[in-house]
């Protein structure tokens, strides 16, 4: 467990639009539980199997969870802990982002930093 950073995915437009005003509120389901929903580095791939499969356009952000205040690991319904921002998230604190393009089976690529934790698929 790597607990300096967090991921999160993100439209591509929503995350233009938080780059111009220089925060980010979350998306419309943040919103409505109260916290931006973030993943730890080996939670990804599940995350997006369970909320975006075959969502075009996403962006994935690296996020240094250190420095951001307000930021809770909590249960979710699986058991696993996830972290939550119970703030705005400052784009200051992104260290990167990454494109995640579907491949031909509509599955997300993730980038390089995330393939050891790549779930191996049964051919």
């Amino acid at each position: 467990m790597n607990l300096e950073f967090i991921f999160k995915i993100i439209d591509k437009e929503e995350w233009q639009e938080a780059k111009k005003i220089g925060t980010y509120k979350g998306s419309k389901k943040d919103i409505a539980d109260g916290y931006i929903h973030f993943s730890e580095e080996d939670q990804v791939e599940e995350t997006l199997k369970r909320h975006y499969v075959k969502v075009e356009n996403l962006v994935l952000l690296k996020v240094n969870a250190f420095k951001l205040e307000h930021l809770l690991w909590e249960q979710a319904s699986n058991g696993d802990m996830y972290p939550h921002l119970y703030s705005p998230l400052d784009i200051e604190h992104v260290v990167n982002e990454f494109e995640l393009p579907l491949n031909d089976d509509g599955i997300h690529q993730l980038p390089e930093i995330l393939k050891k934790y790549q779930f191996s698929r049964p051919r």
